[in-house]
C-alpha cells in the first residue's frame, strides 16, 4: 500500500468515527478542512446531435476564456468524446474557403480545429469518431500538408485504455505502448490509454474508456473492444479493464486521477464510481443527459437529468464525483475540486455558484457576464465560414411539414415517432420504384440524428418550449414549414444507402425482437427500429426474444392497391405459411451487422444494394437516404399538401405498440 492510500484509508476511518459520534443526534457543525489544492476542470463532448454548433461554438469559447482566466494556473479541459460526426457541420470542413483556417480543409477538420483553437488537452473516443472508419480517425489526428499549407492534425491526444489499436493497420502507429502516461503535451496527433496534465505543479492523471459495444454501433475497424463477449455487460468485467490505467498513475504517485468514460448510457458511468479504485472525478459521454445544479440556466427545451454533481463512494471509500453535461455545445461543463493534502475531494466544500452547466447561449453569456462578441477569434473565425457553408443549403427546398418532426434521440430510440414513420416511408417509396414487390421498410431510431423543426420559447420564458415547424429563412426564400436539403441532412447525417432483402416470417420476427429486445422505459439503445408498411406490438415484459406479440403487414405482396392487412404472427403462433417471403427494405449499415442485427443470417436474402458498396454518397445519390427523403417529399408533401402527422404520445402510437402502455386490436385475416 503506497503512504498516499494509507493516509486516505486513515482519513476514512477518522470519517467513520466521527460519523458514530453525530449518529446519536448532535450535528457536526465543525467547518470543512480548507483546500491544499484546487483544480478547475471544464469539460464537454457530444457535438453530435444537429443543434445549431456554429452559435453555440463561439458562445461555449467564450465561457472557456473566462473562466481559464479566472484560474490560469489551475485549470484542465477535457472532452469525454464524440467530438464530431458525419454531417453537414462535419462535411463543411471540405470547402476551399477554410485554407486560412483550416491549412489543408477536409471533411471533420472544422470539428477539431474548433476544439484545437479551444485549448482542449485531452479527449476519450466516443462512438461518433469512428463512423466513418478508422482511415478518417487517422486522417484527423495526423497532420497533412495540401497545396503547401499544412493540417496540424489533433493538438490533444485521445484517450481509451479498453480500445487495442495494435491491429487497425491505420491507427496502430499511433497509439505506441510508449504513449501511455506521458504528458499530454507531448501526445497532440496521438492515441494512449492514460495520460498526464501538470497544473499548477500537480500532476494530474487523465484515463479514456469508451462503451464496450462500440463494434456494434459503428465501424471499428481492427481495433479491439474490451470486454469481450458476454463480459461486455458487465459492470465489474468493465471496471476490472480499466483500473490497471488508474494503477498504472497511483504507482506514479498521482492522486487526482479523472476517468472520462464515454459509455452511451449514465448509468453505466455511475455503476463504474463504487467498482473503481482511485478514480475522484467521472467526466460522462455519450448519453445527451443533462446535469444541472440551483444556479444553472437550463435553455429551453432541454430538461434536467439530475444534478450537477452526482456524488458517489469508490472502492476505496472516498469521494467520487460524476458530471455530464448535453450535447452540441450548448453547455460547458464545470467543476472547482477543493482537494484535502492526501487528494481527496472535500465535497463540503464545492460551490454551486461555479459549478454546473453553463450555458452558451445569449442569456447563458450574461449570467457569466460576456456576450457572443466575447467568443475567441481563432474559434469564430472557422464556425462562421462553416455557417456559410451550411446557409447555402437551407434553400434547396424539398416539400413542407405543419408540425414538428420529432427525431429527439431518447424518443426515436424507444417508441415510434412521426419523423422515425414519415423516413421509413420514404425509404419504401423509392424501393418499390426499383422493386415493386418492396412490402416493409425497416430501420434504426439510432440512424435519425435529429429533429426537424425548432423549439419554440421566447426570452425568459420559464417553460421548456413549443415543439414548431421548421422556420423560415428569409435570406434562403425558405417559408416556414418549408424542409430543405440542410434539414434532411442534419436529421440522416449518416446518408446510409438503401439495401433490399428477403426475409419469412419467422426471420422478420427475429429482426423484431432484436430491436426491442434491450427495451426499458429509459434505453436508449440505437437498434429500436422505426418502420413502414408494417406494424407490431412488443411485451417489455417478457424475456428478450419472446417480447415481439403481433406482426401485421400492410400490403403482404407489394403489389397494391391495398386489399386489407394481414395478420403474421399473433397468440404465439404464425398466421402464414412458414415459406411466405417478404421483400424488405434497409439500411446498408443494419445489413452489414450494424447494431447487431442478424440480417446475415437471413436464408434467401436475395440483398440488392441500391448503391454499389464502397461507391461515394452525397445528397443528390439515388438509393441514398437522405435523396429518398428529398424525394418523397417533394412528390407526397409540397407546400399545397403538406405532411400534417404530428407525433403522438406512446399511449397512442399505432405503428409500434408498447402492451406495457395500451392493448392492440386486431385486424382479421
Amino acid at each position: 500500500m503506497t503512504h498516499t492510500h494509507f493516509l486516505k484509508r486513515r482519513w476514512v476511518l477518522a470519517l467513520v468515527a466521527s460519523a458514530a459520534l453525530t449518529a446519536c443526534g448532535t450535528i457536526d457543525s465543525t467547518p470543512a478542512p480548507e483546500a491544499a489544492y484546487t483544480l478547475q476542470v471544464l469539460h464537454l463532448s457530444d457535438m453530435d446531435t444537429g443543434g445549431d454548433l456554429v452559435s453555440n461554438s463561439k458562445g461555449l469559447s467564450a465561457l472557456v476564456k473566462k473562466f481559464r482566466a479566472e484560474m490560469p494556473t489551475n485549470t484542465v479541459f477535457l472532452s469525454s468524446g464524440d467530438n464530431y460526426i458525419p454531417g453537414p457541420f462535419f462535411n463543411a470542413a471540405d470547402d476551399a474557403t477554410l485554407n486560412a483556417e483550416l491549412g489543408a480543409p477536409s471533411a471533420g477538420r472544422g470539428d477539431i480545429g474548433i476544439l484545437n483553437a479551444m485549448g482542449l488537452q485531452a479527449s476519450a473516443f466516443g462512438n461518433h469518431e469512428f463512423d466513418n472508419g478508422t482511415n478518417t480517425v487517422a486522417g484527423l489526428l495526423r497532420p497533412a500538408t495540401s497545396g503547401g499549407r499544412t493540417w496540424p492534425g489533433t493538438k490533444f491526444p485521445y484517450l481509451s485504455a479498453n480500445l487495442d489499436f495494435s491491429k487497425d493497420s491505420n491507427l496502430a502507429g499511433l497509439a505506441a505502448a510508449a504513449n501511455d502516461g506521458q504528458p499530454a503535451a507531448t501526445l497532440g496527433q496521438k492515441i494512449a490509454k492514460y495520460t498526464v496534465i501538470n497544473v499548477a505543479g500537480q500532476d494530474i492523471g487523465v484515463v479514456g474508456a469508451t462503451t464496450p459495444i462500440l463494434a456494434s454501433i459503428t465501424t471499428v475497424g481492427g481495433v479491439g473492444v474490451l470486454p469481450e463477449g458476454a463480459q461486455r455487460e458487465n459492470i465489474d468485467a468493465l471496471a476490472a479493464t480499466i483500473q490497471p490505467s488508474v494503477d498504472a498513475l497511483l504507482a506514479k504517485g498521482i492522486n487526482k486521477i479523472i476517468l472520462l468514460a464515454h459509455m452511451q448510457q449514465l448509468p453505466i458511468e455511475r455503476a463504474l464510481a463504487p467498482k473503481l479504485k482511485g478514480v475522484d472525478l467521472i467526466v460522462a459521454g455519450g448519453s445527451n443527459t443533462g446535469l444541472y445544479d440551483s444556479t444553472d440556466r437550463v435553455r429551453p427545451g432541454d430538461t434536467k437529468g439530475g444534478d450537477y454533481p452526482l456524488r458517489h463512494t469508490s472502492a476505496t471509500g472516498e469521494p467520487v464525483l460524476v458530471v455530464n453535461v448535453d450535447a452540441d455545445y450548448k453547455y460547458l461543463g464545470r467543476i472547482v475540486l477543493p482537494f484535502d493534502a492526501q487528494g481527496r475531494i472535500i465535497e463540503r466544500r464545492l460551490d454551486a455558484k461555479l459549478n454546473g452547466a453553463w450555458a452558451s447561449d445569449a442569456e447563458g453569456l450574461q449570467r457569466a457576464g460576456l456576450t457572443p462578441a466575447d467568443a475567441m477569434p481563432e474559434v469564430a473565425a472557422i464556425a462562421n465560414k462553416l455557417g456559410q457553408v451550411i446557409a447555402s443549403k437551407d434553400g434547396n427546398l424539398f416539400g413542407a411539414t405543419t408540425v414538428y418532426l420529432e427525431g429527439d434521440r431518447v424518443l426515436v430510440r424507444n417508441q415510434e415517432t412521426n419523423l422515425g414513420n414519415l423516413s421509413s416511408d420514404a425509404n419504401l417509396a423509392w424501393a418499390q420504384t426499383v422493386d415493386p414487390s418492396t412490402t416493409i421498410s425497416f430501420k434504426n431510431g439510432g440512424g435519425i440524428r435529429s429533429s426537424i423543426g425548432y423549439i419554440d420559447a421566447p426570452p425568459g420564458s420559464t417553460s421548456g418550449g413549443t415543439k414548431a415547424k421548421p422556420p423560415a429563412n428569409k435570406a434562403a426564400n425558405k417559408l416556414a414549414g418549408d424542409v430543405s436539403q440542410l434539414d434532411i441532412e442534419f436529421s440522416l447525417r449518416f446518408n446510409n444507402g438503401l439495401s433490399l432483402l428477403s426475409a419469412s416470417p419467422a426471420e422478420l420476427k427475429a429482426l423484431l425482437e432484436h430491436g426491442v429486445s434491450d427495451w426499458t422505459p429509459t434505453s436508449t439503445q440505437g437498434k429500436f427500429p422505426q418502420v413502414g408498411g408494417l406494424r407490431f406490438s412488443f411485451d417489455p415484459s417478457r424475456p428478450a426474444g419472446q417480447r415481439v406479440a403481433t406482426i401485421v403487414v400492410d400490403d403482404p405482396d407489394g403489389a397494391g392497391p391495398l386489399r386489407g392487412p394481414q395478420v403474421v404472427y399473433a397468440a404465439g403462433a404464425f398466421k402464414v405459411p412458414a415459406t411466405t417471403s417478404y421483400r424488405l427494405v434497409t439500411l446498408d449499415f443494419l445489413a452489414d451487422g450494424g447494431d447487431a442485427y442478424p440480417f446475415k443470417s437471413l436464408a434467401t436474402p436475395n440483398r440488392v444494394n441500391l448503391i454499389a458498396a464502397g461507391a461515394a454518397k452525397s445528397f443528390t445519390t439515388p438509393g441514398g437516404e437522405q435523396n429518398a427523403m428529398a424525394a418523397h417529399l417533394k412528390t407526397r408533401f409540397p407546400r399545397s399538401a403538406a405532411f400534417t402527422g404530428a407525433d403522438v404520445p406512446a399511449t397512442a402510437d399505432s405503428r409500434i405498440i408498447n402492451l406495457s402502455l395500451r392493448p392492440e386490436t386486431l385486424p382479421q385475416n
